[in-house]
């Protein structure tokens, strides 16, 4: 299964009087994490902000992801967070603020820092986990993740995922996460309250 950059928004730069947004389409599809590291590289500004289209607006929810990436310890900040249950195997929403991940339905980071760890792994062609292991990859590069609340965002139905044949989606779900785990199963240290 592929997904064209074009099925995520990227809001490249800092959101001002001269409002830009670019849509990078890759034809052919050629999965979800070349798609966002796609529009990474398109990406103008300093922070990237990805939003999934499952995702509405309803406000200036750039704002404030920007000022909690104003803080140099925060490398990864959104509105959904998730922390691992007691195993890398398994997480939960978490309101936060410190979690291990951020949902990728909207998401921001430094521009820089993605480029430093190489920007979203390919091998993440379906989307589920991609955005918890590029969370993993920004805060073992130095830095949490956070969960910036009351963001102007509604989640709506995840248009891939219902797409997506149940047992086709389980099993390109259960791919990533043997992907996830075979890069940081032993990095409990990453797991935020884990001792």
């Amino acid at each position: 299964m592929a997904v064209a950059v074009s099925a995520f928004r990227v809001a490249a730069g800092i959101w001002g009087a001269a409002e830009r947004l670019r849509v990078v389409t890759l034809d052919p599809p050629l999965g979800f994490a070349t798609a966002v590291n796609a529009g990474i590289e398109a990406a103008a500004g300093e922070v990237v902000v990805l939003f999934d289209p499952g995702v509405e607006l309803t406000g200036d929810a750039v704002s404030p992801l920007l000022e909690a990436l104003n803080d140099p310890t925060v490398v990864i900040a959104g509105p959904f967070g998730l922390r691992a249950k007691n195993t890398l195997k398994e997480f939960e929403e978490d309101a936060g603020p410190d979690v291990d991940a951020i949902e990728g339905y909207c998401l921001a980071f430094r521009r820089s820092d993605a480029e430093a760890v190489g920007g979203f792994d390919p091998k993440f062609r379906f989307y589920r986990i991609a955005d918890i292991e590029f969370s993993f990859r920004l805060r073992d590069h130095g830095g949490r993740a956070v969960v910036v609340p009351d963001l102007p965002v509604v989640k709506h139905e995840h248009r891939l995922w219902e797409a997506t044949e149940p047992a086709e989606r389980d099993r390109l779900s259960r791919r990533n996460l043997y992907r996830f785990l075979d890069r940081w199963r032993d990095r409990t240290d990453l797991m935020i309250g884990h001792s």
